[in-house]
């Protein structure tokens, strides 16, 4: 049986939207702290497991019986603290094989970003257990877009401290739908893929796609990163939360997302979906 954990969120249920049209619902099972929130699943007839990360009982319980799991990763700062206690309840109940979705990044070394190094300190704990892992690094989701440019699309446009960065934006649909894939295929055991779009693509590009899509005048202005920070604070946004965003686009200006592979392709068995199509489906235009 495979197990889900965050599956009432967006990356872990384009996870288990994929899986249910493979398997049937009784080989699957989710781990969700609200049984109310996965009630959807309930109704399928998924085997919802109620647990959390930080009950390291509820996390034994719901390994019971499982033999893969797709750890979603939390957004807690102490995340790490709770990986390990989902991969020991799994090492524990016989679990045979772990996915983790990590991030796509040059040298995490010189990150700019707050905590984006447990992503890679929780694929080291994966395998000094000796589980067979795959790692799926995903670059960043094309969903990210409306949130640092704004969903209304104002005529403003993005102000940002990106530079000349470049991503290669992809979708996080088709990132869970990946994921599913390799949970479902054989071959992926002790693998690590790179989940990127196909194309690399800076804010100015961006902006210029969506200016010809909405017939709007969006234009992109490279940020300096204390007033964009300052800026957001002034607008009540969570010091947590501007810390990380500020990081994420000086990561970009750094160019530490600039990896492009087939990976996410292969995966698929197709293209995934590029930057026009994907701003049309993220802004709803």
């Amino acid at each position: 049986m495979i197990l889900v954990t965050g599956a009432t969120g967006q990356l872990g249920g384009a996870a288990v939207a994929q899986l249910l049209k493979t398997i049937a619902p009784d080989e699957l099972a989710v781990l969700a702290r609200d049984g109310n929130k996965a009630q959807r699943y309930i109704d399928k007839g998924v085997n919802v497991r109620i647990g959390d990360f930080d009950d390291e009982e509820s996390l034994e319980q719901a390994m019971k019986g499982i033999s893969k799991v797709l750890l979603i990763p939390t957004i807690a700062p102490h995340r790490l603290e709770q990986h390990k206690k989902v991969i020991d309840a799994a090492v524990k109940n016989g679990v045979k094989h772990i996915v983790y979705p990590g991030v796509s990044c040059k040298n995490i070394e010189t990150s700019a970003t707050a905590g984006l190094d447990a992503h890679f300190k929780t694929e080291d704990y994966i395998r000094d257990t000796g589980l067979t892992y795959t790692f799926l690094r995903n670059t960043l989701y094309m969903e990210a877009i409306p949130l640092f440019g704004g969903e209304k699309l104002s005529e403003s446009g993005f102000f940002l401290p990106a530079g000349n960065g470049k991503v290669p934006f992809a979708l996080r649909r088709e990132m869970g739908e990946a994921a599913a894939n390799v949970l479902l295929q054989e071959g992926h055991e002790n693998k690590i893929y790179d989940i990127t779009g196909s194309e690399l693509y800076g804010y100015a590009e961006v902006a210029d796609e969506l200016a010809k899509l909405t017939g709007k005048s969006i234009s992109y202005t490279s940020a300096d990163p204390a007033l964009f920070a300052e800026q957001l604070k002034s607008a009540g946004v969570d010091e947590f939360f501007v810390f990380v965003v500020t990081g994420f686009n000086l990561d970009i200006k750094n160019r530490q997302f600039e990896i492009v592979t087939n990976d996410l392709e292969n995966l698929l068995g197709r293209k995934p979906v590029g930057l026009k199509d994907g701003l049309i489906e993220v802004f709803g235009l």
